[in-house]
């Protein structure tokens, strides 16, 4: 079956005379229906032109390498992921081939791209779907979220981008997008609530093909121009439609509720630099090099033995009870 088309649209250009929203926030009744068809219209419109040339949007792309797309753009931005995508799908193109491989290759071909944990529950879906579902990747969203690792949005991304469908795609782009448009807010909550869910369900489009767009177009607007930190209404589509900008901008009722945390000295980092080292090591690595990796002895002990109990870092018995432990990256599956 072809893929379907979800980066162009035949639809004709729209009137440009369309209804504005109201800075007092969203409308409701026969305005309210055509301001949403309004805002479809321009997003879908703008894609057509804009839409980025991603390989997982090409016309040959497969339902796998949707799968693995999304996975990978977890917390991950797009220039980092497209080469690790491209050398992915080359080498395990189909999920028999990932499933059949080695995890210390899995996470080695991870490599930067960050919470490794994703790379083996990749692999676990790749085993699920070539024992569960004889190597075909499942085309609704109940079988999709029974699999390792795929949760809710996974799940509809990967109707509506790998098959066309009509699903709810609600990820931090399209949240946020909808949050100015819709709800005059500068972003949405941290916490996705039901009546949000239900609001970004209304909008979807009836039909699959034209929901399959409207997913990604509402993503890639909110990648591009309705960015978090620096908007670019000026080249928005619908900026006479979007609450946010005709109530002022006004700032972030949510701010407070934010947490950020920084990067340097965090266990992350040293769960990162652990696996660093095992990923460019052939054989294991003795514990007194691993010690050598963080200078909080304390701090790296108790990150490697959640690599450990995480299943990304296998133990390796010490040649001598007075000795360290070595370590590498696992050679098993888990699980």
């Amino acid at each position: 079956m072809p893929a379907p088309d979800v980066t162009r649209t035949t639809r004709p250009r729209t009137d440009s005379r369309r209804p504005t929203a109201t800075a007092g926030g969203p409308v409701t009744g026969a305005l309210a229906a055509a301001q949403a068809s309004a805002l479809r219209s321009g997003v879908v419109d703008w894609f057509a032109e804009h839409a980025r040339d991603l390989p997982w949007r090409a016309p040959d792309r497969t339902p796998w390498g949707v799968l693995v797309s999304e996975v990978m753009l977890q917390q991950t931005p797009v220039v980092r992921v497209l080469p690790a995508w491209t050398a992915w799908t080359a080498r395990w193109p189909t999920p028999a081939d990932l499933a059949a491989a080695s995890p210390a290759d899995v996470l080695r071909a991870w490599d930067r791209l960050g919470y490794p944990r994703r790379a083996l529950r990749l692999q676990e879906c790749a085993r699920a779907i070539t024992e569960h579902h004889g190597g075909v990747v499942p085309d609704d969203e109940a079988r999709l979220r029974a699999l390792p690792g795929i949760g809710a949005y996974t799940a509809a991304a990967v109707v509506a981008f790998a098959f066309g469908g009509r699903s709810v795609v609600l990820d931090t782009n399209v949240r946020r997008v909808l949050a100015r448009t819709v709800d005059g807010a500068a972003l949405p909550a941290p916490s996705q609530s039901v009546g949000e869910t239900a609001r970004a369900a209304a909008l979807v489009p009836p039909g699959p093909a034209d929901a399959a767009r409207w997913a990604a177009a509402s993503m890639e607007l909110g990648a591009l121009v309705c960015t978090a930190r620096a908007p670019r209404c000026e080249a928005c589509p619908v900026a006479e439609l979007c609450a946010w900008r005709l109530a002022g901008r006004p700032p972030d009722e949510h701010a407070a509720r934010r947490r950020t945390q920084a990067w340097a000295g965090t266990d992350r980092q040293v769960r990162g630099r652990v696996m660093a080292l095992l990923r460019d090591a052939p054989l294991p690595v003795p514990g007194e090099v691993v010690d050598e990796a963080w200078p909080d002895r304390a701090q790296l002990r108790r990150c490697v033995a959640g690599l450990v109990a995480d299943g990304l870092v296998e133990e390796v018995a010490a040649p001598a009870d007075d000795a360290l432990p070595a370590y590498r990256l696992p050679l098993a599956p888990v699980g």
